[in-house]
């Protein structure tokens, strides 16, 4: 494992451990929220668009991980009787398409980004930019990029490996 490929894999790691903090804050925002309500009748005014962008940015924290492990959705049945040469050409293939899945994605977020900023949205009631959510969601499709090129290579690496 060479020295980028060990600090993307940490970055990586780190960035899904963000994600599940994220999880959690949206958890106890709504928890408050629904404790507050029950017993002062004051639920926290916003907790649904914490909620929607927190579970968001969550989500998206968690795909270069789930990339970088293997915890894709996968269909087992085309590969349980596959032989290891064409189980790793479907690893290339699915690399492949996670990594183009990837570049489409950060090119249409970053548009996205950027009219958000332009046009200057915000939430209905709390006031928070929608722009803000897109910050976090680029840095994971950056991340899912490079997790796709890593699940790639060892794919190739596996793939000449079953030849031999």
């Amino acid at each position: 494992m060479t020295k980028l490929e060990f600090i993307a894999r940490y970055l990586i790691t780190s960035w899904a451990l963000i994600g599940g903090f994220v999880l959690i804050g949206v958890v106890l925002v709504n928890a408050w929220s629904i404790l507050a309500g029950a017993i002062i009748n004051k639920p926290f005014p916003g907790d649904f668009e914490l909620t929607e962008m927190g579970a968001a940015i969550a989500a998206f924290c968690f795909l270069p991980y789930c990339q970088l492990v293997g915890a894709n959705v996968s269909a087992d049945i085309f590969t349980m009787k596959a032989g290891p040469t064409s189980v790793a050409l479907m690893s290339i293939l699915a690399a492949i398409v996670a990594l183009l899945f990837a570049a489409l994605l950060i090119w249409r977020m970053s548009v996205g980004l950027q009219d958000y900023r332009e046009y200057e949205e915000f939430t209905g009631i709390l006031g928070i930019p929608i722009w803000w959510a897109f910050v976090p969601v680029l840095i994971s499709l950056v991340l899912l990029f490079s997790a796709s090129l890593i699940t790639l290579t060892e794919a190739v690496g596996t793939f000449r490996k079953s030849r031999a």
